[in-house]
């Protein structure tokens, strides 16, 4: 049975199977000649299965966050005009 790519798919026993021989301690090389499974399907197998990735937009901020951060950008600015004014930039 092919799957995505070609890939095939091997039943869940079987994963279940070898995976606990390799937890017991046998080679991936010997399961994978025994059962016919390449070492690469034997090896994603053993890894943890990735977090899925979360896409989507920031909270959004409330009005009260907005409002401070204008504040502190309107402070930062008069410190920045007052530095050059006090070098003598304009």
């Amino acid at each position: 049975m092919a799957g995505k790519k070609g890939m095939k798919k091997y039943a869940a026993g079987i994963r279940e199977e070898v995976m606990s021989r390799i937890r017991a301690g046998e080679s991936q090389r010997a399961l994978s000649r025994e059962y016919g499974i390449s070492r690469w399907a034997i090896q994603c197998w053993q890894k943890e299965p990735a977090l899925p990735k979360t896409r989507g937009r920031k909270p959004a901020k409330t009005l009260a966050e907005y409002k401070v951060e204008n504040k502190r950008l309107r402070m930062e600015n008069e410190l920045l005009r007052d530095f050059l004014r006090s070098t003598e930039r304009k």
